[in-house]
């Protein structure tokens, strides 16, 4: 069962937590990007995994876009619905591996932003989650998911632990298991008082071909990559990747298309 860590506390203060990641500069490409694709897709739903409380779902839901969600969370979805527009947007309240939304077999885009894939602990449910988002799409549907690149490479051999942000307002290092492909994240946030803020959540890495194997599992191919929301060059020096997976059209449907 995929894992639910954002409850609670967690639920209540995620908006206060990601306040950066919020802010236009690190949301308007993401949104941008992805309503592109939409209108690449042609008129259509887009579907979000992991809507959480709404960070790309409602400002893309302010360009035009017909947005839906599935979300493991109630509690985050309850934050979703207290805020403008969010009680607007169809959510359905389960694991992104197996939950069917409505209208399944519609969806001109799925997506899954910010690492969120790597919540699901096994191998199996990270493939399901592929299974799951092609089954919801359109012949010609995109799958997109943002992912950072494992940070392996800036480890000497015997350590297992490198620290993601060190700032004045986080602190986040990751401890790698690699004889499990695991890592736990462990994020601290100053307060006032002296007091600290902890959270730590566990994830499974993985690599770009990796899931590359588990979209053609699920009968999508790869259409793009990049290494940024704004379509910068995707390298062996890139921090992360945007994928973008199309549902393969089948070939009766392609030769309709195209005429005799």
């Amino acid at each position: 069962m995929p894992q639910n860590v954002f409850v609670g506390r967690a639920a209540e203060s995620y908006d206060a937590a990601e306040l950066l990641n919020s802010q236009p500069a690190a949301v308007d490409p993401a949104v941008s990007f992805l309503a592109d694709l939409a209108d690449l897709a042609g008129d259509g739903p887009v579907l979000e995994f992991a809507i959480g409380t709404g960070r790309i779902a409602l400002p893309l839901r302010e360009r035009g876009v017909e947005v839906h969600g599935i979300e493991i969370s109630q509690e985050m979805v309850a934050q979703l619905r207290g805020k403008p527009g969010g009680a607007a947007i169809p959510c359905v309240v389960g694991d992104m591996a197996t939950t069917r939304a409505p209208r399944i077999g519609e969806f001109a885009l799925a997506y899954l932003v910010y690492n969120t894939i790597s919540n699901l602990l096994e191998q199996a449910e990270q493939v399901a989650c592929f299974a799951n988002a092609a089954a919801h799409l359109r012949p010609g549907g995109a799958f997109v998911i943002e992912l950072e690149i494992p940070q392996v490479r800036r480890m000497p051999p015997g350590q297992s632990n490198v620290a993601g942000d060190i700032s004045t307002h986080h602190l986040c290092f990751d401890t790698y298991d690699f004889a499990n492909q695991q890592l736990v994240s462990h994020h601290y946030w100053p307060r006032p008082g002296g007091r600290m803020t902890t959270f730590e959540s566990r994830h499974r890495y993985a690599w770009p071909a990796e899931l590359d194997l588990m979209a053609q599992l699920a009968g999508l191919t790869l259409r793009e990559r990049w290494g940024d929301w704004s379509r910068g060059e995707f390298t062996g020096e890139s921090a992360q990747h945007i994928s973008v997976w199309e549902r393969i059209m089948p070939a009766s449907r392609e030769r309709s298309r195209l005429g005799p």
